[in-house]
């Protein structure tokens, strides 16, 4: 095992992919080694001494490939040191706390199957054009008309910077 640090990411549109690579250059700015790669990409976790893991949220869920993930590598985890973040649009909705204080909850199946030193939650990016399915194109349409979203990146690149920072200590050990 090397003192290499994996960022592994699930993203349905690259908003996610965005975020972890954030993570990713944050990371290597404190002279750590480390990858910045898809899950699906991902076999063996024996080169890394700490896993950065993220997923967009889909349903209130990490995505299947992200879980999936999670429980095929769930051993090693567990011998790492490892921090979990996600990425949705919830967070950048404007009907206030109200659904935004679910958002932690979501990460509690990741929780059952490792432990995080961290945790991060960041809002993602809407581009209605990217939603493959018409009726959900259309949901979200009608949510931005009523003011629920707005289009646009919503990402925080200096809250997902402070976040890599803050992993700095914890993972370099």
């Amino acid at each position: 095992m090397t003192n290499k640090i994996l960022v592994a990411y699930a993203s349905r549109f690259g908003s996610t992919a965005g975020v972890a690579e954030a993570i990713g250059k944050t990371l290597t700015e404190h002279n750590l080694q480390v990858d910045v790669l898809p899950m699906k990409d991902i076999t063996d976790l024996s080169p890394y001494q700490a896993v950065v893991a993220g997923s967009a949220i889909n349903g209130g869920e990490w995505l299947p490939e992200a879980m999936q993930f999670m429980r095929a590598h769930q051993v090693d985890l567990d011998s790492k040191l490892f921090a979990a973040f996600l990425v949705c649009m919830t967070l950048a909705m404007n009907s206030g706390e109200k659904y935004r204080s679910h958002v932690a909850d979501w990460l509690q199946p990741v929780r059952a199957l490792a432990h995080p030193v961290s945790e991060g939650q960041f809002a993602g990016v809407l581009d209605i054009s990217k939603i493959p399915s018409f009726s959900d194109r259309l949901k979200f349409r009608l949510s931005v008309l009523f003011g629920v979203w707005k289009e646009g990146d919503h990402r925080d690149w200096n809250a997902i910077r402070l976040w890599a920072e803050s992993l700095y200590p914890l993972l370099a050990q």
